[in-house]
């Protein structure tokens, strides 16, 4: 038995102690740089029906010319370019937390997907990509006989 913070007994929880280790370290890690999240760039949103697949990702910036998609079988990349905006000469920053340069990310989708059936639209810097499902892909219905 051990006193806790509060003055009360209670029996030791060796799970407790090393989730709360967890937790502090967390904290501790949470702002260094080249995290995973902070690498992965730019960031998806994923959404799957029936029909296929809309993929989302926030690119402000960027223009549509310096972004390319490629699709081979179940992986799609992204490439391209965010141009920094230029500054005076004696200027110089004094935080800097958005992103520029060159950038490639690389998801490896739930099935194959036909390449020239994609669709990708740019619009107010959030680039949105349609993916339709092959035929031979859609969950089909199968019937039940009673013999």
């Amino acid at each position: 038995m051990l006193l806790n913070q509060k003055g009360n007994w209670e029996a030791w929880d060796p799970f407790r102690e090393m989730n709360q280790l967890q937790r502090e370290m967390n904290h501790l890690f949470s702002g260094v740089q080249g995290s995973r999240s902070e690498r992965e760039f730019p960031q998806f949103n994923v959404w799957e029906d029936i029909n296929g697949l809309l993929l989302t990702t926030e690119l402000p910036g960027a223009e549509p010319q310096d972004i390319d998609i490629v699709v081979v079988g179940d992986t799609l990349t992204l490439k391209g370019n965010k141009k920094a905006p230029a500054i005076g000469e004696n200027d110089s920053y004094f935080q800097k937390e958005l992103f520029y340069g060159d950038f490639s990310r690389s998801i490896k989708l739930p099935y194959r997907v036909d390449p020239d059936k994609v669709e990708a639209k740019f619009k107010n810097g959030v680039l949105t990509i349609n993916l339709d499902r092959p035929e031979e892909e859609k969950p089909k219905k199968i019937t039940i006989s009673c013999n």
